[in-house]
């Protein structure tokens, strides 16, 4: 069985040591001139060569060569999210005044060292404070913020930072050349990406990507194995939310849900196409804030359809009617079957049909809702309660009233001359018609968004 590849391309020395030369070089220095610290602290995220560096100083201080497998009696390592306890700590201050067997220093490197316990830290401030002689301490974390202020003030700090992705990519070239893997560099930079400024999480991908295929491996097949939208997609889904296209956007992500593409994936996808050509994108602005916002939600690809189809900048007049493409039911999940509500008002099959009058236009202006309730709220409550929250539309024909449910609307029905009455009030004569059905959409894109979802209501929030 094979090496895994970061275990293989591990530095051996600090001058191997890639994309950290703002600490390699003091190091290097204090080891020449013998001027090393009796602790260290090397903080930074994961995967950027902290461990590496932490086992390499240790052995360079001892003068001992370092192999990835090799042990030493002198230098301990301690994994401190299972070794968190005052009691552990306790044992390390007994044993760290024992001398070294046979090189200059014994050496503790403590990794993950801002999960000890309060008391532990304690127990290691004393020896800190007082070390032997003999005795260096590494201490290795990804949050030093954790860290009590006395332990910091007594140790040397170096922040390791994140690797470019420029600099991840020309490191695995470097690797993949060795290994005679064939992979062009786009590929490359996609892996680099996805490891995050990761050396190791970037050569894991590579060493998983290498059996990809025994051509050239592509960017595109890359994209396919991490199970990622193309590349095409994603500059597809931002051309339709610029121009307002919510059945283009629809039918793309209809298609990438159906391939199993994770809608957190394609979120990250668009922020990072976003960001790489900011310049030429700024209209996109508004389109990364709520897909920021959409990091964390139960229905990831119901909000990034909301998000790309809330393209406020584009006139309704230029947005296309929206319509559900017939496909297997298999690759419509964010379909429905039944076809949007219709949201014609109809009249209640018990109310009388009046005559409709021609009334100008210019007297619907002067119909005020919040009058109207009041008038109702005088003569019925009942009413009133379930007015209070529907909408309405006004026309020169007919004032609409949309109950939203059944069972309201039944309710208001009761109280027809009530309203008829509250209506003459304010000198309006229009037939009155009480609709179970929601109010409509104020606009068409929102309409558009309610027919490719099956229908909904619009929330004022």
């Amino acid at each position: 069985m094979g090496k895994a590849l970061y275990r293989k391309y591990r530095s051996r020395s600090l001058s191997e040591i890639v994309g950290q030369p703002h600490i390699t070089a003091i190091l290097e220095r204090a080891i020449a001139n013998g001027t090393t610290a009796h602790a260290y602290l090397l903080t930074g995220p994961r995967g950027v060569g902290k461990t590496s560096i932490a086992r390499i100083l240790a052995h360079e201080i001892n003068r001992l060569p370092y192999r990835d497998e090799s042990t030493h009696l002198d230098i301990i390592e301690i994994d401190a999210a299972s070794n968190n306890s005052v009691e552990d700590i306790r044992d390390l201050r007994e044993k760290v005044q024992i001398a070294p067997v046979s090189a200059p220093k014994k050496i503790y490197i403590i990794d993950e060292v801002h999960m000890l316990s309060k008391s532990a830290f304690n127990a290691l401030l004393k020896t800190l404070e007082e070390p032997p002689e003999h005795a260096v301490f590494i201490l290795a974390t990804t949050d030093a913020d954790k860290l009590p202020a006395t332990i910091l003030s007594r140790v040397q700090r170096f922040n390791f930072r994140t690797i470019s992705q420029d600099e991840v990519a020309a490191h695995l070239r470097t690797i993949a050349d060795a290994e005679q893997i064939s992979i062009d560099d786009d590929a490359l930079q996609l892996i680099a990406r996805y490891g995050q400024g990761s050396f190791r999480d970037s050569i894991s991908l590579l060493d998983q990507m290498r059996n990809l295929s025994s051509e050239t491996i592509t960017a595109a097949m890359v994209e396919d194995s991490l199970g990622l939208a193309s590349t095409a997609e994603v500059r597809q889904l931002l051309e339709a939310y610029c121009a307002g296209d919510l059945q283009t956007i629809a039918d793309t992500l209809r298609a990438l849900e159906h391939r199993g593409v994770p809608a957190n994936a394609i979120n990250e996808q668009l922020l990072h196409e976003i960001r790489s050509d900011i310049i030429n994108k700024s209209n996109c602005l508004p389109l990364a804030d709520k897909l920021l916002s959409n990091q964390k939600t139960a229905w990831p690809y119901v909000k990034l359809l909301i998000a790309l189809g809330s393209n406020t900048n584009v006139s309704n007049s230029d947005v296309p009617a929206a319509s559900t493409p017939a496909q297997p039911e298999s690759a419509q999940p964010m379909a429905v079957n039944e076809p949007a509500p219709v949201y014609a008002p109809q009249p209640a099959s018990d109310t009388p049909q009046k005559k409709k009058k021609n009334v100008q236009p210019n007297q619907t202006a002067n119909f005020d809702w919040s009058k109207f309730l009041e008038a109702v709220h005088a003569k019925s409550t009942g009413a009133y309660s379930y007015l209070a929250k529907s909408g309405y539309e006004l026309d020169d024909q007919q004032l609409t009233i949309f109950a939203g449910k059944k069972f309201a609307k039944n309710q208001i029905e009761k109280s027809l001359p009530v309203l008829a009455g509250a209506l003459q009030a304010q000198n309006l004569d229009r037939e009155i018609i009480i609709s179970a059905k929601p109010k409509p959409p104020k606009d068409s894109q929102t309409a558009a968004i309610l027919d490719i979802m099956g229908g909904g209501e619009e929330v004022n929030l």
